[in-house]
């Protein structure tokens, strides 16, 4: 189709706002989608994604509408997460747009995520559609929504569509201003064809997947390409697009976006954001999106050793699909071959490790998330530090920096006390507080991220009866007294269960771990000691109690002095076999106490 026919979009909000449903209508109103062929939530593909009601992955669509004006536009559509951890997925999804919708409740407003991906927007220079959703839920304020878009967002409220996804209002309002405001693609005017990866997925039969969206020329099966990163050559087999499911097409033209396959076998041979050229004769490189630091690291190994090598091919092909997830190899004592793998936050890191248990059907378990430290030593050297058995010894060290995040955080009036509580609590500091409506405030603090990352968000949605919503953007590090606590069992320390902590944190984080192991290391022949230490200093302990034999048992009657005698005797032996004992704590123990340290 000619580029002035086509309109390339995507739907961005906070999460729950109905971007998926008004998906699902757009793909219903245009014909793109059979009525029996109809369900709810028809772009979340995953298992996952419709338990939780959560977008997890970008699903990129192409819909034929026949406008108002009669002539046919070709509309490519890309629903995008919502959830702050997901960031990476939106900033691509933009990055193969002209224009975005943007998707305000109008029962709840203005969110802490909505500010984030319109900013994310704004700096690619999109066209924003304003709609106001769910109009029709008897609680719905569609005035504060519009004063809330001029007031917090700078958005004319006259721009504003209202809609209700669920009821099918505004669809067709919706459609026309996706074709009279948002521009026809512009070819880059490069030599030869140019087109961007912006995600790509693995096929057992086809080999890697890439999504592209065609910036010039045009792709089509047998062309020679190049991918620049790599500097390989290969082959089209195949082009098509998304009507959600893949259909074959014979060439994809300028401002079009859909799937190729080549002979690409390698997962690692394709790289997110690369250019995609003419073999023959390239064109320069497209600016693709930034490399993304993982801010959330954490250990995953398989329960059963022998799956490392599985688990290992596994991941590579999870990498493909997420490129925001990172890896390497390492091996801990206690549990063997495993990965240190980066995520970009918790519920990243809680969906990936799900993804690898269900789609690969690999048995993992993961240790206590932790996050990337700077340690400046005595020689004047700095390290970056995310595995706590990698920090050096006390000595070394003149000082350790944290990263900080300035948190977003809105919240109910009557919740503002509670909410300073847990930002102090979290030895946060508060930056300032907006008023946003009559109903709701907004608290900017700059917290530690290694305070966020266990039950922050499940706290404040508590502390808020659920109406709370949180956002965060990386603000740099400072310096603060972090300490490494090890677990020592018999004297003997486990590094699985070592963690980086502050130290005012550290004696409660000790007692709450050596409670945990007390309840599921075995009891033993001799008593055993389970200590929490920072370096030599010894902050908690708990002991478990030894396994007695009844040595008196055959003594019936006759002189005390008999019994006294055979229990030092036990005594002693007790003692010496303490000296010379070793635990051996099944592996069961220590995945008991990380799935509850998580």
């Amino acid at each position: 189709m000619e580029p002035s026919k086509i309109r390339n979009f995507s739907i961005i909000a906070h999460i729950d706002h109905g971007k998926t449903t008004l998906s699902d209508r757009l793909l219903q109103t245009t014909g793109t989608i059979a009525k029996r062929e109809m369900q709810e939530q028809l772009l979340d593909s995953m298992d996952l994604e419709r338990e939780r009601g959560i977008t997890i992955k970008a699903h990129p669509v192409t819909m034929n509408y026949r406008a108002k004006d009669g002539l046919d536009y070709e509309l490519n559509l890309i629903d995008t997460p919502g959830h702050v951890d997901f960031a990476y997925e939106v900033s691509r999804s933009l990055s193969a747009c002209e224009g975005a919708l943007l998707i305000i409740d109008a029962a709840q407003g203005v969110e802490a995520q909505t500010v984030a991906n319109l900013h994310l927007a704004m700096k690619q220079n999109l066209t924003i559609i304003p709609v106001i959703n769910k109009i029709d839920l008897p609680h719905a304020n569609v005035e504060l929504a519009k004063q809330q878009l001029e007031d917090i967002l700078a958005i004319p409220s006259e721009l504003a569509i209202l809609a209700s996804a669920k009821e099918g209002i505004g669809i067709e309002e919706i459609l026309e201003a996706i074709v009279a405001r948002i521009p026809a693609p512009v070819p880059t005017g490069a030599p030869t064809m140019q087109a961007l990866c912006f995600d790509s997925y693995f096929d057992a039969y086809k080999g890697v997947v890439t999504h592209v969206r065609v910036f010039n020329g045009e792709i089509r099966a047998g062309m020679q390409i190049k991918l620049l990163h790599f500097g390989k050559t290969y082959e089209i087999k195949e082009v098509g697009s998304f009507n959600p499911k893949p259909y074959v097409r014979d060439v994809l033209t300028v401002g079009e976006t859909g799937y190729m396959t080549a002979n690409i076998k390698s997962p690692k041979e394709t790289k997110i954001g690369d250019t995609i050229t003419d073999a023959r004769n390239p064109s320069p490189v497209l600016p693709g999106f930034k490399e993304i630091h993982p801010m959330v690291f954490s250990g995953i190994y398989p329960i059963n050793a022998s799956d490392y090598e599985h688990l290992k091919v596994n991941m590579e092909k999870l990498k493909l699909n997420d490129s925001a997830f990172i890896y390497s190899a390492e091996s801990s004592v206690a549990l063997g071959f495993g990965f240190r793998c980066g995520f970009l936050g918790l519920l990243h890191m809680e969906i990936v490790q799900e993804r690898l248990r269900r789609e690969y059907n690999m048995d993992i378990i993961a240790t206590y998330p932790s996050v990337v430290y700077r340690v400046f030593l005595t020689d004047g050297t700095e390290k970056e530090v995310d595995n706590p058995a990698h920090l050096p010894e006390a000595t070394y060290i003149e000082k350790i920096e944290e990263p900080i995040v300035k948190a977003f955080i809105i919240c109910p009036n009557e919740n503002i006390g509670d909410m300073m509580s847990l930002i102090s609590e979290k030895r946060g500091t508060f930056d300032h507080t907006e008023t946003l409506d009559t109903r709701r405030v907004m608290l900017t603090s700059l917290m530690p991220l290694n305070e966020i990352l266990i039950d922050f968000h499940d706290r404040i949605k508590s502390i808020t009866r659920g109406f709370g919503s949180m956002d965060y953007e990386h603000s740099g590090h400072q310096e603060s007294e972090m300490v490494r606590l090890d677990m020592l069992v018999n004297a003997e320390p486990m590094d699985a269960f070592s963690c980086i902590v502050h130290r005012s944190k550290a004696e409660g984080r000790g007692r709450a771990l050596a409670a945990k192991l007390k309840e599921v290391i075995p009891r033993q022949q001799f008593a055993v000691a389970i200590q929490g230490a920072i370096g030599g200093k010894i902050i908690a302990r708990e002991t478990i109690g030894s396994l007695r034999k009844d040595v008196t048992a055959k003594c019936y009657g006759g002189d005390v002095s008999r019994k006294r005698k055979l229990l030092e005797k036990q005594k002693e032996g007790k003692k010496r076999m303490k000296s010379f004992g070793s635990i051996n704590i099944p592996q069961e123990a220590f995945i008991e106490v990380l799935k509850t340290s998580t």
